[in-house]
Parts: C-alpha cells; structure tokens; sequence
C-alpha cells in the first residue's frame, strides 16, 4: 500500500514522496537547487531533507553513488551551485525522531562560556575537546546539534566550516543564511581568511623550518577511517611554521594552513618528523611513550585565532580562543621541567 506524504518547508521546492507501508520512499525524486542554497554542502543538504534519515544512512548512499547531481557520482564535501539537479533516491524513513538526544545541563554551561563572539550574523565558540563539530557516524550529539537546542530562537543556525573532534578551539556558526554563504565563500576563495594553530609536537623543530609543502592524498583503511598520506599524487598542501617555545623533548609551535587540506596540519608535521603529541592516528611509539610520561591523554591541537571578513561590513574581524586550562599546566609543567634542569 502507497501513501502520499508531502515533505516540505521554507528550505525546499515542495516535492511530494510516495512512501510505502514500511516507511520507504519508493519513488527517485529530483530536486532543483535554489540560489540562495548555492555553496552549501551535498552532504548537509540531504540531512536537512531527511529529516527522519540517520546521518550514518545519508553518508552511505552518497559513498555508494544513489545520489547524483547534474547526472554524476558526487562526494559529501561537494558544493551545491544554483540550478543543480540532484537524483534523491529511495531511502528508508523513520516512523520516531532520529535522534532525540539532548545536550546536558554541564555542556550547556560549557557550551555558554565558550562563547568568544556573538553579534546577529553569527558566533564564534571555543569548541571543547572531544566534542564533534556535528552528529553522524555513530555520534549522537555535536555542537551544531547541541546550539539548536540552547537557542531555540535562532531561526537560521549552521556551522561556517569544520574541526576535528579531538581538536579544541575557535569553531564559527552562522546565524544567517547570507552570512553562510558570504563566509563560505571567503574560506574557499581564501579571501582575508587566517586560520592560527597552536600544537605541541614531538622533539626539537628547527627554527628554520618555517614551512612544509607536501601534496596530501586521503585514504579510506578498514572500517572506513580515513588516514591521510603524503603523496606525489596527492592535492598540493602548504602549512606555514612557526615556534613560539622549545622544552626538552618538544616544542609549542604555531601553524596556519594555507590550504585546507582533511588532517592537513597532523600530517605535515608527522612528514617533517616531528608529530603532534597526543595524535593516536599519526604520532610515533616515541611521542606516544613522551605523551605517557606527561599524562597528556589528548591531541594537543588547538585553533587558537580565525581572521575573516564579517559578513555584514567586509571589515576584518579577528576572535581569539584561549587554550583549554589542562593544556596550559602542562605547558607550565614543561617550562618547570626545563627550568630545574
């Protein structure tokens, strides 16, 4: 038996679904991408249209290749242009709330403290630790998910660009739909944008060696983890260097990616022999043994200053993130250490 539902909202062209007993869509729908949704992603798109499709689900059919726009196989991280035409194929549709999971009164406190800039085009958040950007994958609650929810008076709430779970620091979410797309086109036409990073990685960095320019490729391993790599036939990838402090067995050091490249920074420093401490998937049995030794039990990766063009003046704007306070003691443990020697 066929029932007609009617999925639609202010987002979309109305487009009505054919969805079975069983709760599957059964028909191919197409739908026309709108201007003032170009430059959003494929990936984020598709969850906003599936509302009541897991997120794990959504990144399965675009890896399988059921999703296409303008006849094609596209990634997640694709670009949506006006006037594309995206194939939305059959899924299957939940009858209860994907995910009704909630942010704790804890990170909700944490989530409003970190807070370094807010005005009504959009705010800036010190991202914790192990908190992810967003949901999927097994992840129930990420930040966006977790703002939504603190404020639900915001009408219009995305994230502006991405971090990785393990990495701390300044994250910028849109309050608007012309900011997003003003701000996302900055990032990709590196317009006045400056991203600074502070890491602490494994061993001496020479103070000469104030940039590495190494083409990245990404690779899939078992399970799905992606694992990047330096190779000839890699996307062109440069990472500028600069030490702020050597200790006896590391250095703080600060970089800002000029290209934006999947782990760009972790693995320009594990190719220049000198991983950040506290990088399970990059970093040496020495800096891990260092990394023991020090009770750092994280990645000592943090997005310390973003520099953008606000989306309203075109003036620079520049937000600051402190370092999280365990990651500044053992900068002060360090510098104890050093001194007592």
């Amino acid at each position: 038996m066929l029932a007609l539902r009617a999925f639609a909202s202010s987002w979309y062209n109305r487009v009505f679904i054919c969805v079975n007993d069983r709760g599957t869509v059964s028909k191919v729908s197409f739908y026309r991408v709108e201007v003032d949704r170009a430059g959003q992603r494929v990936d984020n798109f598709l969850i906003g249209y599936w509302k009541r499709v897991p997120k794990s689900r959504v990144y399965r059919v675009l890896r399988k290749g059921e999703v296409r726009v303008n006849g094609k196989r596209v990634k997640p991280e694709y670009r949506l242009q006006a006037d594309d035409e995206i194939r939305i194929p059959p899924v299957r549709v939940s009858e209860k709330p994907v995910n009704t999971a909630v942010p704790g009164q804890q990170l909700r406190h944490q989530l409003d403290k970190a807070i370094l800039y807010e005005d009504d085009w959009l705010v800036a958040i010190n991202k914790p630790h192990g908190l992810a950007v967003h949901g999927g994958s097994g992840i129930a609650l990420g930040l966006i998910e977790s703002y939504r929810v603190i404020r639900p008076e915001l009408k219009f709430v995305e994230l502006v660009h991405r971090l990785d779970r393990d990495t701390s620091g300044v994250v910028l979410i849109a309050k608007k739909r012309s900011a997003l797309k003003t701000l996302q086109d900055a990032f990709r036409q590196k317009h006045e944008v400056r991203k600074t990073y502070w890491c602490l990685v494994h061993g001496t960095w020479p103070d000469d060696l104030d940039r590495v320019e190494a083409p990245l490729r990404k690779n899939e391993a078992n399970g799905g983890e992606r694992i990047v790599t330096v190779a000839p036939d890699g996307k062109p990838s440069l990472t500028r260097f600069r030490v702020l402090k050597h200790y006896d067995k590391a250095t703080w050091v600060e970089a800002q990616p000029v290209t934006g490249r999947t782990h760009q920074i972790r693995v320009h420093t594990q190719y220049a022999g000198h991983p950040i401490l506290g990088d399970t998937k990059y970093q040496t049995p020495r800096a891990e043994a260092l990394c023991r030794s020090l009770g750092l039990g994280r990645l000592f990766l943090h997005a310390a200053q973003i520099r953008v063009p606000h989306p309203d003046s075109g003036e620079p704007l520049t937000v600051q993130a402190p370092l999280d306070p365990a990651l500044t003691r053992l900068l002060t443990d360090l510098s104890r250490q050093d001194t007592s020697r």
